[in-house]
């Protein structure tokens, strides 16, 4: 496979156009109407069912974010972080011998000997840390009896991607549920599937008078989506795998939708994976990337992602090369970026709706 420069989905972000709070209400973010190929035109969210055509099917990622960032100390005093992935299910790891395990992400991992313990703010052992898995991710399990979840909602914080730092708390009433989408019902994931905090209940169901169909899918997001590509050839990237599940009923509303319109990359990666895999659930390794042959998703509602980043990859892949002049738009008219920014929707390019 030839190569693909890391270097070519690069764009200059600067740290104003970074959102650092959401916007309210939610719909009334910006929206840039990329659907034809003619130039885009400025909208709000709240239009989005203007865009929307009988017979389109919508698909939603509904997981929900867990309190996955855990504020502990070691027992000589220094301070702790353990940040939860996802349940690990294999048995011969050299980690914690019973008991739940979860793959998590710790620091500082190096100065935390697998068989440590960590302690929470009474001194009460509450985390055993055990086997380093690579790439930062090691295995941990509780200590206490409750299950992993119990114990993330007892102690821990709905964590935010690093590049909030205007003080945005999710421990702050309100704040927690703002970072969740309102239709979040899976509790599986440690970031929020952010295209879809754009949306209300009103806002669904006047899509659904225009004569759409809203299905859910479920993908789990964790370091798949938010670890940065830390290669230079794109082609040599390994995305982390991620758990997805996708029902028979929303593979045959998408076979008979004039348009499968993904909210969000998430949705695409667990739509993709279905379709891609055979198989309506497990875990997926799916980089979507140009040359990738999309086999459902028709049109993408996005929002606007980190420079040299899988997601803006997979928008390259999906959009074209028109990537660029979208967000050089997009900047020019001041849009805000990330996780609490503005959104996009754009189609599938010609060359991939030729080649379907």
């Amino acid at each position: 496979m030839t190569g693909l420069p890391l270097e070519h989905f690069d764009y200059g972000l600067p740290d104003h156009a970074i959102a650092q709070t959401p916007c309210e209400p939610r719909d009334a973010a910006r929206l840039l109407d990329a659907l034809s190929e003619a130039a885009p035109q400025h909208r709000q969210v709240r239009d989005l069912p203007e865009l929307i055509q009988p017979g389109d099917v919508i698909v939603v990622n509904d997981t929900r974010v867990i309190p996955a960032r855990l504020a502990l100390r070691k027992p000589t005093g220094g301070a702790a972080e353990v940040m939860l992935l996802d349940p690990y299910d294999h048995v011969d790891t050299g980690g914690p011998s019973n008991g739940e395990q979860w793959r998590a992400l710790v620091r500082p991992s190096r100065r935390i000997k697998p068989g440590s313990l960590l302690i929470d703010a009474t001194d009460v052992a509450v985390i055993q840390v055990g086997a380093d898995l690579g790439d930062g991710v090691r295995l941990v399990q509780g200590v206490t009896g409750e299950s992993m979840l119990d114990l993330a909602h007892r102690l821990g914080q709905v964590p935010l991607p690093p590049y909030i730092t205007s003080g945005f708390d999710t421990s702050v009433d309100g704040n927690a549920e703002r970072y969740q989408t309102v239709y979040a019902r899976s509790e599986r994931s440690v970031a929020a599937p952010t295209a879809g905090l754009h949306f209300t209940p009103e806002l669904l169901d006047q899509c659904r008078n225009r004569g759409a169909q809203i299905h859910t899918v479920d993908l789990a997001v964790g370091l798949g989506t938010f670890r940065p590509i830390m290669v230079d050839n794109v082609n040599d990237h390994q995305m982390h795998a991620e758990q997805f599940i996708v029902s028979d009923q929303v593979l045959q509303a998408c076979a008979a939708a004039q348009r499968v319109i993904a909210i969000g990359t998430t949705s695409v990666r667990a739509l993709e994976s279905a379709a891609t895999l055979g198989q309506n659930q497990g875990a997926t390794e799916l980089f979507i990337s140009p040359g990738y042959e999309f086999k459902l998703v028709d049109v993408l509602f996005t929002n606007f992602h980190q420079p040299k980043s899988s997601l803006l990859v997979m928008l390259s892949a999906f959009a074209g090369e028109r990537w660029s002049e979208l967000y050089a738009e997009a900047l020019a008219h001041n849009y805000r970026f990330l996780s609490f920014g503005d959104a996009m929707i754009v189609g599938r390019s010609n060359a991939q709706t030729e080649a379907s």
